[in-house]
């Protein structure tokens, strides 16, 4: 195995563990991180088949905070436009896309932790569009999980049910979205020796997430969520301008 990847495990753990904490998964943090050491076409095929993992991890350890109803509503358009968004990889451009995708999030986490958050309606439009929106970008760019996470955070769910029902949804995203970038030939057989590591690490970081949740408030829990979406939102458009 190549040395660097050693430092790609130790980095995808810790996008685990942070993913698992903030709710709305690991690959916000995941995607620019495994960009770094591997085509960013082979990261949408590993990215979605470990995060299929990393789900079920989340599902068994959090289960009974589930909230079906919301996971219904969010889940079904998000599965049916990854599918739309996985498919159109192959004709439009990543990295402006990508770069708009940042500028979004952005001013919708600052718009939620200014305290208006009140504003956004806890209404079935806002779960369909919520979904048809992260849904699509996950298929597009590899990662749609702040979208989702900023919907089901203006619903006010209690830790374990924000993190159970989004790992649902997350769940049906990813198998879609990993069927059709394995058809689009995203995913080589030499890189399969990635996965029962990557398989281990979300079960690992899954399980050191929860035991961190247990001494969070659900106060400090919305705003690490937020706080963590704004981070992250900065970083990626400042590598989009460096590179």
């Amino acid at each position: 195995m190549e040395t660097n990847y050693y430092l790609f495990f130790f980095l995808a753990l810790l996008a685990e563990i942070i993913g698992t904490v903030s709710g709305f998964g690991s690959s916000i943090l995941f995607v620019p991180i495994a960009s770094m050491f591997i085509d960013f076409k082979l990261v949408l095929g590993i990215t979605a088949v470990y995060h299929i993992f990393s789900n079920i991890s989340k599902i068994f350890l959090f289960q009974n905070g589930l909230n079906k109803k919301i996971a219904l509503r969010l889940g079904i358009p998000a599965i049916i436009f990854v599918i739309i968004g996985a498919f159109l990889t192959n004709y439009i451009s990543q990295k402006e896309i990508e770069l708009g995708m940042n500028f979004i999030i952005l001013l919708m986490a600052f718009y939620l932790i200014s305290g208006k958050a009140n504003q956004l309606k806890q209404t079935n439009t806002n779960l369909y569009s919520g979904g048809l929106i992260s849904g699509f970008l996950a298929g597009l760019i590899g990662t749609g999980g702040a979208i989702r996470g900023i919907t089901l955070a203006a619903f006010n769910l209690e830790k374990n049910t924000f993190i159970a029902t989004s790992a649902l949804i997350d769940f049906g995203v990813d198998t879609s979205r990993a069927i059709v970038y394995i058809y689009n030939g995203y995913f080589q057989s030499k890189h399969l020796i990635l996965i029962p590591f990557l398989i281990i690490i979300s079960i690992i970081g899954t399980y050191i997430g929860k035991l961190l949740l247990t001494k969070i408030s659900d106060q400090i829990f919305k705003y690490i969520v937020l706080g963590l979406i704004i981070s992250m939102s900065i970083i990626q458009t400042i590598r989009y301008f460096i590179k």
